[in-house]
């Protein structure tokens, strides 16, 4: 499993972003036949930006899944949607506190119930 913690900053640092390709590569060369899962944390507070995070780091690694964190404040997570919608990845888990018991396996129906 890799796990990519965007911290709202490194889409946009091209070095980065092809060390991050480089190490997929290596990963698929040594594993080629091994379930990968590969998880991009997007910080819930961040809103329209995630779109644009997600759609960056997709175009360097296999992403399979999402972790939004930062919904237990003001963030709605409103850009869940957006970010669904437009690039066809799921929302895994969500972070809804700053302890690890907080996250939780993100529900659909639960959501869309907690931001109506």
């Amino acid at each position: 499993m890799l796990i990519v913690d965007t911290a709202g900053r490194l889409h946009n640092k091209k070095y980065l972003m092809d060390e991050l390709n480089k190490i997929q590569k290596v990963i698929n060369k040594e594993m080629p036949e091994a379930d990968k899962e590969v998880l991009l944390v997007i910080d819930g507070a961040t809103g329209q930006n995630a779109i644009a995070q997600v759609q960056a780091f997709k175009k360097e690694a296999d992403i399979t899944g999402i972790i939004l964190t930062k919904l237990d404040g003001t963030a709605k997570g409103g850009a869940v949607i957006g970010i669904v919608e437009e690039n066809q990845i799921p929302i895994k888990f969500i972070g809804v506190g700053e302890q690890i018991d907080d996250m939780e396996i993100f529900n659909a129906e639960d959501f869309v119930k907690a931001i109506i």
